[in-house]
């Protein structure tokens, strides 16, 4: 079968393609990134899914859809109505005009019972959406999805278990995990065209857990010894939510947001006999992390994934007030370097001015995830040339005790290690 994912360079869609291609279908991953020449993968963006005309191109020759595409909540580049409602409304309206029968559709666990946040209520409005289409359709309610690969929540979680004490948020519920293997064998399941249609699936897993009790899970997965519990109080919760919603304003996605904080009071956990009146029978976390041991690759990740927010906090304030302390309170020193290279007046002047600007730039443009990576090779070039330059201007700063020039090259490797951290999935 010819089959498109939406989302499929996301966790659960980019494990379908993956699954689907081994199986010997031809999977089009369809996703706002995209994806390389010749790999098949098609860019869309579900904002601008504004009537099913936009999907009737991507869709030629397809014979099933599976939708796996989502956003947390609203920022300037992600809307919770386009991606979970209007956009793929049109989605299913294109898919019954060219009669495109089957349909899988991906929403979140619970939103039948309570919707405490436009996540959850632009969710259900999607299902029902679904539901008023002629169409085969297949709605799937995962719970938190756990699996190899991490992202979002289940990334998040791998953070906490790298941590010396697990810290818990207040009003969490409770969680009833699902592999990702067992999410990939149920679309597999509904994609034979004679299985039964029409149907709503809740994917849990067999057991129920605190979320503090699934990050000490991980963490014996991971071989570390067991820690405690350190239950954080509403107002260092709250804070942290606030926190990760302003960062995602400047185009990044912390799993740590308030839509977070809304949606964990409910927990995720549903009825396991609608996995298994399919015939599947889900694994538990413990058997997983018994078949799948964990490798250095997923204790590098676990260790690294709180050290990345740190690195990339650091070096764009490191830029930023570098720029605005040589305009400030620095000014008199750059000037005094300058003239002792032989840079007087006008020249060195503009000289200071011209560094402390190229800093700020940095900085901002690392703060800014849609500019961070061309913020973070600029930053290297510069760190270069400002060696070069200090090194013929200033030669004794090499000598002096508290070493500026020295300390570039931590700092460029620093650089070099957010490069390699920067992408998400």
């Amino acid at each position: 079968m010819k089959i498109a994912v939406v989302g499929g360079t996301g966790l659960i869609g980019s494990a379908i393609v993956a699954h689907l291609s081994s199986r010997g279908h031809s999977a089009v991953s369809m996703s706002r990134s995209g994806g390389h020449p010749g790999t098949g993968a098609a860019r869309i963006d579900l904002s601008a899914a504004t009537s099913p005309a936009y999907w009737l191109p991507h869709l030629d020759g397809v014979e099933a859809v599976v939708n796996c595409a989502g956003v947390l909540q609203d920022t300037p580049g992600d809307s919770t109505s386009m991606v979970h409602h209007h956009g793929i409304a049109n989605l299913f309206v294109a898919c019954e005009q060219l009669q495109i029968r089957r349909v899988i559709h991906f929403s979140a666990i619970g939103v039948d019972r309570e919707t405490p946040s436009d996540f959850s209520r632009s969710k259900l409005a999607g299902d029902k959406a679904l539901m008023e289409r002629d169409l085969d359709w297949v709605i799937l309610r995962p719970s938190v999805v756990i699996g190899r690969a991490a992202y979002g929540a289940s990334a998040l979680m791998r953070g906490l278990a790298a941590l010396p004490a697990i810290p818990v948020m207040p009003n969490t519920g409770q969680l009833q995990i699902v592999l990702l293997e067992d999410v990939v064998r149920t679309v597999e399941h509904f994609l034979d065209p004679a299985t039964p249609a029409r149907q709503v699936v809740e994917l849990v897993g067999p057991q129920r857990y605190s979320f503090g009790e699934v990050v000490a899970l991980i963490r014996r997965w991971c071989r570390w010894p067991p820690a405690r519990e350190l239950h954080l109080p509403q107002f260092a919760s709250g804070l942290m939510y606030k926190l990760g919603d302003m960062i995602s304003y400047l185009g990044w996605r912390p799993p740590v947001r308030s839509t977070a904080e809304r949606e964990m009071v409910r927990g995720a956990v549903g009825n396991l006999e609608h996995m298994q009146r399919l015939g599947l029978q889900p694994k538990s976390l413990p058997e997983f992390f018994a078949s799948e041991p964990a490798s250095v690759q997923e204790r590098w990740f676990a260790g690294m994934y709180l050290v990345k927010p740190a690195i990339f906090v650091v070096l764009s304030l490191f830029w930023i007030l570098t720029g605005l302390i040589s305009l400030g309170p620095g000014w008199g020193y750059g000037m005094g370097l300058m003239g002792e290279g032989g840079v007087e007046g006008t020249a060195a002047a503009l000289t200071v001015i011209a560094g402390a600007l190229a800093d700020l730039v940095i900085g901002i443009a690392i703060a800014y995830r849609p500019t961070s990576r061309y913020g973070l090779y600029a930053a290297i070039a510069i760190s270069f040339a400002y060696a070069i330059i200090g090194t013929i201007l200033v030669p004794r700063l090499w000598a002096d005790p508290l070493g500026p020039m020295l300390k570039i090259w931590p700092i460029i490797v620093l650089h070099f290690a957010a490069l390699a951290v920067l992408e998400d999935r």
